[in-house]
């Protein structure tokens, strides 16, 4: 997560003209024509018990700490979904 802010806090110094976009296609109309929004999918809130210092080490990750456990965890399923 720290290397992310970090990242994007060098790239909100850079002005527009400093960024390379030549690798994202343009969208045209057609594109727009056959968009689909796709909503997430709904969270559920759960009660769980984790060690103290795992907690602590993902709340000093910074805000969004909670969807990082989510996303360690459906990386962990999705993982082992493939055995």
């Amino acid at each position: 997560m720290k290397l992310l802010k970090s990242r994007m806090l060098n790239l909100a110094k850079k002005s527009d003209s400093d960024i390379d976009y030549s690798d994202i296609a343009e969208l045209d109309e057609t594109f727009w024509q056959n968009a689909k929004p796709e909503l997430p999918n709904k969270k559920k809130s759960v009660s769980i018990r984790l060690d103290d210092d795992l907690l602590s080490w993902f709340r000093n990750q910074g805000k969004g700490y909670q969807t990082m456990i989510n996303s360690v965890l459906k990386s962990y399923m999705l993982a082992h979904k493939k055995r």
